[in-house]
């Protein structure tokens, strides 16, 4: 009953469900390491915003590498506002997916050390992509800043090319060493994305706290998979029966073309 299966069509078909299987099984497998490495990440984030907040150089200095585990630190600073060195960083988007710049004062600590602060966003909405943009002041005198520690932006983990030949206090990366070559200062490592205070007017926009990845979606797409897999043998094995069954059904009588002639 079931010579068929050694047709070329069904040896193929066979053949083919034997390769998707363990296919299948390796997506769903590669699927749930991408849960697991999610779900570490978006636990590293939330210890890292619930952690106490901590003065900037307790967790950074002039030179250091910022770690993933200091990575959305709480920190705190306390300097002035150095305005006239201040620079804005190109290509950057709001909530809204708005293309604008980021603001980044250096913060002058009581020590002389500076902090990299990215007081937030505004819009592109100068006379040219060349000129300067409008930039909101930060509060005068001696402020204490709040915010995120992150590390230093390099062209291989954000994409971003570091272009060169910008316009006058333009940048494209936040990075530490950059900017403690062009202040002539010693720069902490890193930079702090500021929390508090909030700039009179809304303006600068501060930058949201990070959301996490969607870790369950990697689960969902595993367990997708492995049920895939389940069904491919299922699959064959019923178009198998559903031949063999074909197979024996003995062929319907076919009727007579020709009408039988009158008595």
């Amino acid at each position: 009953m079931y010579r068929f299966l050694l047709s070329r069509q069904w040896v193929i078909l066979t053949l083919v469900a034997l390769l998707l299987i363990p296919t299948m099984i390796r997506l769903g497998i590669w699927q749930m390491h991408r849960y697991e490495e999610r779900s570490a990440r978006n636990q590293l984030v939330d210890d890292a915003l619930g952690a106490k907040a901590l003065p900037v150089e307790e967790l950074t200095s002039p030179g250091h590498t910022v770690t993933t585990k200091e990575r959305y630190r709480t920190v705190t600073a306390q300097g002035r506002f150095d305005t006239d060195r201040e620079v804005v960083v190109r290509r950057r988007v709001n909530a809204d997916e708005e293309v604008g710049f980021h603001v980044l004062t250096p913060l002058v600590l009581t020590d002389g050390k500076v902090v990299l602060v990215n007081r937030g966003w505004i819009p592109a909405d100068g006379p040219s992509q060349t000129a300067f943009p409008k930039v909101p002041a930060p509060p005068s005198g001696r402020v204490t800043v709040t915010g995120r520690l992150m590390p230093d932006e390099t062209t291989e983990a954000s994409g971003i090319k570091n272009l060169k030949g910008l316009p006058d206090r333009q940048v494209m990366l936040i990075n530490s060493a950059q900017e403690a070559r062009r202040l002539d200062a010693r720069v902490l490592g890193g930079y702090v994305v500021q929390t508090t205070p909030e700039p009179k007017g809304d303006t600068p926009e501060l930058i949201g706290r990070p959301g996490n990845e969607n870790a369950p979606l990697n689960y969902a797409y595993a367990i997708q998979w492995w049920l895939f897999a389940a069904g491919v043998p299922l699959g064959w094995f019923i178009l198998a029966r559903r031949e063999a069954r074909d197979r024996a059904e003995p062929a319907a009588p076919e009727e007579s073309e020709t009408t039988p002639a009158p008595v």
